[in-house]
């Protein structure tokens, strides 16, 4: 037989051409560009006001409503920091604020986070009834209610204390809202494999839902944190007693009758923003996973 002829080599593979251009790789990054420019808009409207308090905290009364602003003071007045502690006691009010918010941040993130595995794990007649009903709490204006729960306060004679403040925001709808909602996107199958294992409800909760969101529980800490630190006509009502007042009282102690201490009002602002500013850089990796993911990732 005769022997066939060598196959000749195969030619080597050709480079691959460069793609050309997709035609809409301009508006695409037109777009991405317009994003940009508005986000640092946004951003910069944002800070503006957070600069100007800066500003006028290092500067005299007479200077901080001169017009044009001046962003940079002609004579930096860093006394106003350390005067401020003697005008009024304002470590006591930093204080009062401080065990204020982590009480009812705790509170609100323990009630919260139980009653929305509740909502979400437990079938019991009426559920989503009675969470709609209480979800619907939030569209109510709290001026509404406002005077009956001053008044039922007031009969339990829990009037200028802590306890009015702390028992009316131990539970929010917010929050429950919240967590139920990341806790549909945990999978039932895990909840029925631990109820097989013999696991109670309690212990469902608190050794596999607790673990498994806790970058929700900590968005939910930060949010109602730094509400409670901003409050002020809740403290405003039921709290009299100058030792009880919180820092957004005690500042109002520098508007006078005629006029009012406006250096020495921002100078409190930028000291009362610092412990928010803190919590949210210490808080911001797992506020950002709270918003972001929901639930087991596959």
């Amino acid at each position: 037989m005769t022997a066939l002829p060598d196959a000749p080599p195969a030619a080597p593979p050709r480079p691959p051409e460069s793609a050309p251009d997709s035609p809409s790789r301009g508006p695409r990054l037109v777009r991405t560009a317009l994003a940009y420019v508005c986000l640092t808009a946004a951003a910069v409207l944002v800070l503006v006001p957070f600069a100007w308090m800066v500003s006028s905290s290092l500067k005299r009364d007479n200077e901080v409503l001169t017009t044009p602003i001046e962003w940079i003071p002609r004579e930096l007045r860093w006394s106003n920091f350390a005067e401020i502690w003697d005008r009024i006691p304002m470590l006591t009010y930093l204080g009062n604020s401080a065990f204020l918010s982590v009480a009812i941040t705790v509170l609100q993130v323990l009630t919260g986070s139980f009653a929305a595995y509740g909502f979400s794990k437990v079938r019991f007649p009426g559920r989503d009834a009675l969470f709609l009903a209480y979800i619907a709490t939030i569209a109510v204006p709290w001026q509404a209610y406002m005077v009956p729960q001053y008044i039922m306060m007031q009969r339990a004679e829990l009037t200028d204390t802590y306890w009015s403040i702390i028992l009316l925001q131990a539970f929010g709808a917010f929050g429950v809202f919240l967590m139920r909602q990341y806790y549909m996107s945990i999978p039932d199958d895990l909840c029925e494999a631990a109820r097989i294992d013999g696991l109670s409800e309690y212990g469902i909760y608190r050794r596999i839902m607790l673990p498994l969101s806790k970058p929700a529980l900590a968005s939910l800490a930060l949010l109602t944190f730094v509400n409670t630190w901003n409050d002020y006509m809740g403290p405003f009502i039921y709290l009299t007693s100058n030792e009880l007042w919180t820092v957004q009282l005690g500042l109002r102690s520098f508007v006078g009758q005629y006029d009012a201490e406006y250096a020495m009002i921002m100078t409190g602002a930028v000291l009362s923003v610092l412990p928010i500013l803190v919590v949210f850089l210490f808080g911001q990796r797992y506020f950002i996973r709270g918003i972001a993911t929901s639930g087991l990732k596959g």
